[in-house]
């Protein structure tokens, strides 16, 4: 059963066991045996993997007096030296 579009019922669990454990001063350590913990951390990671990528997107677009346009990418400036 999923709590959240994001996190099964037992992910759940583990990050907040995880939570209150630090909260308490101690070590996350046990966390990592739990079965649901492998599965917590590729979504984190994959989380992360996608904000990067919308910095670096966002990063790239440049505004100009009629809209947003995507920057040249460097390999574009280079194919375009390249061709011309």
């Amino acid at each position: 059963m999923r709590i959240s579009n994001s996190f099964s019922e037992g992910e759940i669990q583990v990050l907040e066991f995880i939570l209150q454990t630090l909260l308490r001063g101690g070590s996350p350590s046990m966390a990592t045996r739990n079965k649901n913990f492998a599965s917590v951390y590729r979504k984190v990671m994959s989380m992360k993997a996608r904000v990067e990528e919308k910095e670096r997107q966002q990063q790239a677009t440049v505004k100009s007096s009629v809209g947003t346009i995507a920057a040249e990418s460097d390999e574009e400036a280079d194919e375009q030296q390249a061709a011309g």
